[in-house]
């Protein structure tokens, strides 16, 4: 059920009538919607909102760790229309146990490396991705340093001189 101020909005009641069960909540800050999205449906829901309701642009996909909490994760989808002049935030939470979600790059193109940052950093995997590998850390790293249960001073990590 979505909160009065996301029902002047028109993406959000057309999402929600067109994915009733995928829609879980939201609600906007200094005019910015953010929609919850069922981790399931997120894939079906950009394409939604890239092809009928013009979101053309994925400005950015990062993540956010909430430890302790369960779920612990939300995967942040930052849409912008250029037609409507007007941004959608979209987040997902993915739990620990099961940390994974479905790569959106069949929708946006721009989301491989966005993706790919988010599972260098959070851990988080893209099911689908078509290169999910690290993208900032040398591909020997051991952990997710963004995760808030990654030691401050990282893992033991060897520099050989060159």
């Amino acid at each position: 059920m979505l909160p009065d101020q996301l029902k002047e909005d028109s993406v959000a009641p057309a999402l929600e009538a067109r994915f009733p069960d995928a829609v879980t909540g939201g609600h906007a800050e200094r005019g910015e919607p953010t929609l919850f999205i069922l981790p399931e449906r997120i894939v079906e829901v950009c394409r939604f909102l890239k092809n009928e309701q013009a979101f053309l642009r994925l400005s950015g996909i990062t993540a956010v760790d909430w430890h302790p909490a369960d779920p612990r994760f939300e995967v942040v989808y930052l849409l912008h229309s250029l037609d409507r002049n007007t941004r959608l935030r979209l987040k997902c939470r993915v739990g620990e146990s099961h940390c994974e979600i479905d790569s959106v790059t069949g929708v946006w193109r721009s989301a491989n490396w966005y993706e790919r940052e988010v599972f260098d950093m959070f851990g988080i995997a893209f099911r689908g991705h078509p290169d999910l590998r690290r993208i900032l850390m040398p591909s020997d790293w051991e952990g997710s340093p963004l995760r808030k249960d990654y030691p401050v001073h990282g893992y033991k990590y060897s520099y050989q001189d060159e």
